[in-house]
């Protein structure tokens, strides 16, 4: 891992930690060590000079995890050419599997054949071969995000807009997914971890929207059209044309982008969305375009709760209100409460668990101090005196959890101590 730490966020992880000491003590214990973990613990230079981000206890990078994990990073990069370099390294490495294969969730260090052994079309580099939608997205977050805080376009490469292009090009061939050649099943396994009807998924019809096969949690899609992922692609893709018209200089990337984005909106609009009693009309977490729909929500990103966060919609859309209230309510099958919190948990983990990703998500989606204060609460109490986030805690005892080492969500958490802070929330 690095020897040394980029200065700048030594000086901020100390900043961070003096202001709760002063102004929230019970998160004193942790802000510090979660800020630091990724890169004290999961960033590796490689030969080459690009950088390979494991997720902590699991020895491969996913595309989705390595972005988040590094993201609240960014903010800082204009000030350090350390981090800068890091942070272009991660971008190279991520935009270079894509390439390697845009439906692989997840990669080895070399071409070591380790990882998954499932039948589908693998190679050497590949850890996990389970196509998410979300993991395509997820990089042109990171790059979108250090471009525009750094203004540097050295990441800009020829590798990238072809991985740019491939991108596009699975995600509108996915819109049909009886025409890819995408398959995937797992043998001795829950049924989560394969996927049903000779690993081609369940049926769907077209609707406009991409078809994804698993959801963020590396869990099975019931039904293939994701609606939180094809939020997320709705916005990526628009980052993408942005980026294709502004630095390469293609004048029809708002065209050619921007009409698979509407049929993506399209498709939300159309087959995304169902009426509830209680609460409205919300948004399905999945649909088949067939009249099938799972209502849920899984504590895991790109969820329903995170569309504000990740810039799909605004805190006050109507819709989002509704769907929050629905997810953070007993209807939403995987919404549990207990002695120590309550939360969204997912069907990833052991039933009435709840994970710390879903907290802090709910606390970066609200302008209620009064649930932010609580979720607060929640963080302090349940991270079983480790100094750390971890996937997922039983409601009722935090000592009983999964993934001791989980950086992304030290990294989130991290995300919503920097905006408190910045925020002067406390006062």
């Amino acid at each position: 891992m690095i020897k040394n730490i980029p200065s700048i966020l030594v000086e901020k992880a100390d900043e961070l930690e003096r202001y709760y000491i002063s102004k929230f003590p019970p998160l004193s214990n942790l802000v510090k060590k979660c800020f630091l973990n990724t890169i004290e613990t999961t960033v590796k230079k490689l030969e080459d000079g690009k950088y390979f981000v494991i997720t902590g206890d699991i020895d491969a990078m996913w595309l989705r995890d390595s972005s988040f994990q590094v993201m609240h990073y960014v903010k800082y990069a204009k000030q350090d050419e350390q981090l800068r370099s890091i942070i272009k390294g991660v971008i190279s490495k991520q935009f270079e599997q894509i390439l390697i294969d845009p439906y692989a969730n997840a990669f080895n260090q070399a071409p070591n054949k380790k990882g998954h052994k499932d039948k589908t079309k693998l190679n050497d580099w590949i850890w996990e071969r389970k196509y998410e939608l979300d993991s395509l997205c997820a990089p042109i977050y990171l790059a979108y995000k250090y471009w525009k805080q750094t203004s540097c376009t050295d990441i800009f490469t020829e590798q990238f807009e072809k991985a740019l292009y491939e991108i596009f090009k699975v995600i509108a061939l996915e819109q049909n997914h009886e025409q890819s050649e995408y398959y995937f099943e797992r043998t001795d396994c829950p049924e989560t971890d394969t996927l049903p009807c000779n690993g081609r998924g369940n049926p769907v019809k077209y609707t406009g929207m991409s078809w994804s096969g698993f959801r963020p949690s590396d869990d099975r899609c019931i039904y293939g059209y994701l609606i939180p992922s094809n939020m997320m692609a709705y916005v990526a893709l628009g980052y993408a044309a942005d980026i294709l018209k502004d630095v390469y200089k293609k004048n029809n990337a708002y065209d050619k982008f921007g009409e698979l984005r509407n049929q993506i909106k399209s498709g939300i609009q159309n087959y995304g969305t169902v009426h509830n009693d209680d609460f409205g009309t919300i948004y399905a977490y999945e649909t088949d375009g067939l009249g099938n729909y799972n209502l849920m929500d899984d504590a895991n990103s790109p969820s329903l709760l995170a569309m504000p966060y990740l810039k799909y919609c605004d805190i006050d859309d109507e819709i989002y209100k509704n769907t929050r209230k629905f997810i953070l309510s007993n209807q939403n099958p995987y919404f549990f409460e207990g002695k120590y919190a309550k939360g969204i948990g997912s069907p990833h983990t052991p039933r009435d668990y709840i994970w710390h990703i879903a907290i802090i998500m709910q606390a970066l989606t609200s302008d209620d101090k009064d649930e932010i204060m609580q979720c607060l609460e929640y963080l302090s109490k349940t991270n079983a005196d480790t100094g750390f986030m971890h996937e997922s805690f039983f409601k009722d005892n935090p000592k009983e959890f999964t993934r001791e080492w989980f950086a992304w969500a030290n990294s989130l958490f991290a995300t919503l101590a920097v905006k408190l802070m910045n925020e002067d929330f406390f006062i």
